[in-house]
């Protein structure tokens, strides 16, 4: 059960070239828009990260712009827990529960849910801000995440999930972020 106080955010790899050719960009874009938003009102650690950005190049602006607070973490290991400094930063934070959102969900989403698993993090995809090139490829991902112990869930659901009751401060915030 997510608590906000022990949860943390990792956003993955949305960015360049591969950020625009993902099944459902726009959906994704304006899921992911909401999520860092809503994560944002209830003062949840968020971390980003960007893949080879030398050559893949930066994280697009629409999300980059709501990240201006901190800076992302580069790697070039497709889990984001093969990075030390993304590591070191991860277990810093003391939070035992991660929420994974980005692309692509059979790769770097994949690999960073598994080895958070290993690590006995408790782990939430959500479904509806990741994606990869296909839709196949999502689906596949999304399945091996299940198969190894992570959970699915949706924006909305994770919001409304960390809120718990209507009578939480943010509630009213949150509502005009996903309506």
């Amino acid at each position: 059960m997510l608590e906000i106080d022990n949860t943390a955010f990792v956003l993955v790899d949305v960015q360049g070239q591969l950020a625009q050719i993902v099944h459902e960009k726009d959906a994704l874009f304006e899921n992911l828009r909401r999520l860092i938003k809503g994560l944002q009102i209830l003062n949840i650690p968020i971390l980003w990260t960007e893949q080879n950005p030398d050559k893949m190049g930066p994280t697009i602006p629409e999300l980059r712009d709501l990240l201006k607070a901190s800076r992302p973490v580069c790697k070039m290991s497709f889990s984001c827990l093969g990075d030390e400094t993304f590591a070191g930063l991860l277990e810093r934070l003391k939070r035992e529960q991660v929420v994974l959102a980005g692309i692509e969900t059979h790769v770097c989403i994949y690999q960073t849910a598994a080895d958070l698993l290993q690590r006995e993090y408790h782990v939430e995809v959500v479904a509806d801000a990741v994606s990869s090139r296909t839709a196949a490829n999502k689906a596949i991902g999304l399945e091996k995440i299940r198969a190894c112990g992570g959970h699915v869930t949706s924006v909305e659901t994770l919001l409304f999930r960390l809120l718990r009751t209507a009578e939480h401060p943010a509630f009213r915030k949150i509502l005009a972020i996903v309506k």
